[in-house]
């Protein structure tokens, strides 16, 4: 059934649900995407869920939702939604998801796909055997009791002190690799059961880890700063917080339906259970829910790790030869403290992203200095036969949408359907005949995320930039994929 609410047209990449719509809305709904595209949202019924979101206590601005937007639990993926914590906003863990800090990590070599020589079947291999992946996979990084607690508390940079990266990988990832808020206390002992196995591997479903081809260009001197050139092979690993982050997320959809009851917040929708951000409730999630994030940044930087010493046995060179840099880290499923101007005054926000990406423009305070000149890196990867793109937020952007892109092509079919269309079909070969060699765990999920069930990554970047919120740094195509 298509949406039949109000969807006014502001202009050609911007389509508003108007706060007058429902009684309850507190601001009005924004949908970024083309004509095109919004005949398929509507009939997803996503404009739903954007309306709902605009009725939580402490909402501003708007209910954002970004041209990746399709349904989800709670806010839709490729939601955004900032709430006032001294007046009242609230965090709503189905706003930042169960896989909590899913995110994206680019890798820059210094190899051209000249240099391959034949080598990337053995690559792929490599990686494939190297890299434990699929649902439930374990591999051999196991914390327990205060290691597990550790890399709880200091993310990315537990890895980088047991030699699993460098100093310059932190310098180059989101918040440094932590989040400063992170309370072991508050995760269950079932989330760190499951965390304690799953340290260094890939998961199940969209994640991958894939070799690419720099083959576009758009800003030379973005490009420059972090290391691209055309002809280029990188890597980019997409993966997050696996089991642990899961079970936070579940553990505490318990409590804050408790909550919403106890502090007398009206839910429209039950998967938008949430607490005031100063409430115990709400410290409690956000302390379990920074734990998580932590263990996906700790767990992307032992991927990288285990990517680096493949690299150098296939090429018989060290990692820093061969050029292996982290152009950048995101998370694309998190929440985080950020202060921005609303009515002319700056107020203390909770940003919710959730398959939403920060990307905050040059000059930002929050980047480090190498990053100023040039903005900061959001990484958006489209399927596994198509392409993936190197963006930066620009000042437009930080004002309208918090410094926020989407996190990916987004899905345009279940993931029942695209096993239904792909029963028969060796979508592997399909792949190897366009020069893409894919190794997956099992054959479902490569059903599960063919190209067809996913938007045009091309026409969901173009929304962006043509909206004024991004600006295009590089497009990469795929060469090599490895799947859960």
């Amino acid at each position: 059934m298509d949406w039949t609410g109000p969807l006014h047209r502001i202009d050609d990449y911007r389509w508003q649900i108007p706060k007058s719509f429902r009684s309850d809305m507190r601001v009005p709904g924004l949908i970024f995407a083309s004509e095109r595209m919004i005949a398929a949202i509507k009939q997803d019924q996503t404009p739903v869920q954007v309306a709902n979101v605009a009725t939580l206590p402490g909402i501003v601005r708007y209910s954002l939702a970004m041209p990746d937007i399709h349904w989800g639990y709670g806010l839709p993926i490729g939601g955004v939604c900032a709430t006032d914590i001294e007046r009242g906003g609230v965090v709503t863990p189905g706003g930042v998801g169960s896989d909590i800090n899913c995110g994206v990590r680019l890798i820059r070599t210094n190899l051209k796909v000249s240099d391959l020589q034949n080598k990337m079947e053995e690559l792929v291999s490599g990686l494939f055997f190297t890299i434990p992946s699929g649902l439930g996979s374990k591999g051999e990084i196991r914390v327990i009791g205060k290691d597990e607690e550790r890399v709880l508390l200091e993310g990315s940079e537990w890895a980088v002190k047991q030699g699993y990266g460098v100093q310059e990988d932190l310098e180059a990832t989101e918040e440094g690799g932590s989040l400063d808020f992170a309370n072991p206390e508050m995760v269950s002992q079932r989330a760190l059961e499951r965390g304690g196995k799953q340290l260094g591997t890939l998961g199940s479903g969209n994640h991958f880890l894939e070799i690419q081809e720099v083959v576009t260009i758009y800003e030379e001197k973005e490009a420059r700063g972090f290391g691209l050139f055309p002809g280029q092979l990188t890597v980019m690993i997409h993966t997050g917080s696996r089991g642990l982050g899961y079970q936070v997320c579940e553990d505490y959809i318990k409590v804050m339906l408790d909550a919403a009851r106890k502090y007398n917040i009206s839910l429209v929708d039950k998967q938008l259970c949430c607490a005031p951000c100063e409430s115990k409730e709400g410290k409690a999630y956000l302390g379990a829910m920074a734990c998580a994030a932590n263990y996906a940044w700790a767990n992307r930087q032992c991927l990288m790790h285990l990517t680096r010493k493949v690299f150098e046995r296939v090429f018989g060179m060290s990692f820093k030869d061969l050029g292996m840099e982290l152009v950048y880290d995101v998370a694309h499923n998190i929440g985080k403290f950020e202060t921005h101007k609303i009515d002319g005054a700056e107020r203390r926000l909770f940003i919710h992203r959730k398959g939403a990406t920060r990307a905050f423009p040059e000059g930002h305070p929050a980047l480090p200095e190498k990053l100023k000149p040039y903005g900061q890196p959001a990484i958006v990867p489209g399927d596994m036969g198509r392409a993936s793109y190197l963006l930066v937020g620009t000042e437009q952007g930080y004002a309208e949408t918090f410094g926020t892109v989407c996190h990916g092509a987004g899905r345009v079919m279940s993931r029942t359907a695209a096993i239904k269309k792909g029963a028969g079909r060796a979508i592997d070969k399909e792949l190897k005949k366009k020069g893409i060699i894919v190794k997956s765990a099992g054959r479902e999920t490569l059903a599960e995320e063919m190209p067809e069930a996913y938007k045009d990554i091309d026409e969901v970047v173009d929304v962006l930039y043509r909206a004024g919120i991004a600006k295009k740094i590089a497009r990469m195509k795929p060469l090599g994929v490895i799947k859960g």
